[in-house]
């Protein structure tokens, strides 16, 4: 089927968004946090201050990986790539994932040894305060990342939108342990609290990779999604007489992709399969504006017509 409508020859899809713009605001945001956290663990001496500021520089590199990404995303398909380049996004996120483990294990490691080597942290107040700041900054970003990522699709947006949100959560541990060896005067709590926070940096490197697996292998569509493609399907079928199958979706970055099978009366001619089968695309991508449609008419009386639908 063609992408264009045949009366005015508009584009029936809309171009990709190009998203760079926040990968950039990702990028300038870890700057400042690398340097008010950096700042906050130099003054303090405190290990958890020093493994927040390591996730910091881990959010760099992360945000470059995903500005590479989202620029490659949007690259109009080719000849090779006749699909386009969505699933550059995917790359992206499994890279956030293998990041974030990097920065668990620099975390781990170093708070195993200020736990046997327990040090009293210094300035405690002021590198509470810097690191507030920066928890901000990161804060508000992810918050941005995350809704612009749901919005558009953007595997990219999401990952690295969870990917400062738990620099948050393991922050808002730290200040937590930072705290309480200010009031306890216990040094040993600064490296338990940061082996915390690396646990569940951990944890979401292991989503961030399982969700890029998963786009990588052609994960379906999400079921609500399905379940408006489907409704569009119901409306235009016609027991015995026109029937669609071998429906299949696929999900490919921001991209969504559907395919299937419109079966019609042998005897209609093709205009009357066409003029069919097109307005059943417009149908769809008015419902799911996101979604890439491809579809075959076949004859309903034939029984090669159903020999392919359950193919893969």
């Amino acid at each position: 089927m063609t992408a264009l409508d045949e009366n005015n020859q508009t584009p029936r899809y809309a171009p990709p968004v190009d998203l760079s713009k926040f990968a950039w605001l990702s990028i300038a945001a870890a700057v400042v946090t690398i340097g008010l956290k950096g700042g906050a663990a130099w003054l303090t001496g405190s290990v958890g201050l020093l493994s927040d500021a390591a996730e910091s520089l881990v959010n760099l590199v992360a945000a470059i990986v995903a500005l590479i990404a989202l620029k490659v995303a949007i690259r109009p398909p080719d000849e090779s790539h006749p699909y386009g380049f969505s699933k550059a996004e995917y790359f992206s996120a499994a890279v956030e994932g293998v990041m974030i483990f990097a920065a668990a294990a620099f975390i781990i490691a170093t708070s195993i040894e200020r736990l046997l080597n327990p040090r009293m942290p210094e300035q405690l107040g002021l590198g509470l305060a810097i690191s507030v700041a920066a928890s901000l900054v990161n804060g508000g970003v992810a918050l941005v990342l995350l809704r612009q990522g749901r919005e558009h699709g953007s595997a990219t947006l999401i990952a690295d939108g969870k990917h400062l949100m738990t620099d948050v959560v393991t922050s808002a541990a730290v200040l937590v342990g930072v705290a309480l060896v200010a009031l306890t005067n216990q040094p040993v709590l600064d490296p338990v609290v940061a082996l915390l926070a690396g646990a569940n940096i951990l944890w979401t490197g292991i989503g961030l990779i399982r969700s890029s697996v998963n786009g990588l292998m052609d994960v379906s569509v999400p079921e609500q999604t399905n379940a408006g493609l489907y409704e569009v399907l119901d409306r235009f079928r016609e027991p015995g007489r026109v029937e669609f199958h071998a429906v299949r979706t696929r999900v490919a970055g921001n991209r969504q992709f559907m395919e299937f099978h419109v079966l019609v009366p042998g005897n209609w001619t093709v205009q009357q399969g066409h003029d069919l089968t097109e307005d059943v695309i417009d149908a769809l991508v008015e419902v799911v504006p996101e979604v890439r449609v491809a579809a075959h008419t076949e004859p309903i009386e034939d029984p090669k017509s159903y020999a392919d639908e359950t193919d893969f």
